[in-house]
């Protein structure tokens, strides 16, 4: 598969409430527990013949010290950390599971809107600026883990191949 320029994709609630049960370090969307106004939003690399769904994040107090690592990227906006790739827990995605965000600012878009809007252009142009080390980074935590490497964030990552034999099953 070919690695086309990056877009934000939302994935289905279904699909993540049943990775979550598997492996609750997944980002849990869940309306009983009041998650669901935090959807689970990505970027999608190919990783192995294989989309996977890098979940991105706010940035939060912890990341402005941390420095990216194989499993870690801050997202900078003209000096401004502005989010976070958490390559750890990818998770692999099928067309049906995936729907592309639209970027698009409208006019009727009420201020809320907008804003979150505006981020996610910004967001998605710095992944697009550095798609090749994203691209890369993906791959190389994705065959560290698969080969069976011990390497320092092996504990952090969710179990790949077992979240792609979930995907398989959920698709059939």
């Amino acid at each position: 598969m070919i690695q086309l320029p990056l877009e934000v994709y939302r994935v289905d609630m279904k699909y993540i409430r049943n990775l979550h049960n598997i492996d609750d370090r997944i980002f849990s969307v869940s309306p009983q527990i009041g998650k669901d106004e935090r959807p689970f939003l990505g970027i999608i690399i190919i990783c192995n013949e294989h989309k996977y769904c890098v979940p991105m994040s706010k940035p939060k107090k912890k990341h402005e010290k941390m420095r990216d690592k194989i499993d870690f990227k801050k997202m900078i906006h003209n000096g401004s950390l502005i989010g976070v790739l958490n390559f750890n827990l990818m998770i692999p995605v099928e067309n049906a599971q995936i729907q592309r965000i639209d970027t698009q600012i409208r006019k009727h878009d009420n201020m809320d809107t907008r804003k979150k809007k505006e981020l996610l252009i910004k967001e998605l142009q710095w992944c697009n600026e550095h798609i090749s080390d994203l691209t890369n980074t993906a791959n190389v935590l994705y065959q560290k883990y698969i080969t069976g490497e011990n390497f320092a964030a092996r504990r952090q990552c969710l179990d790949f191949k077992r979240m792609e034999l979930e995907c398989e099953k959920y698709n059939s």
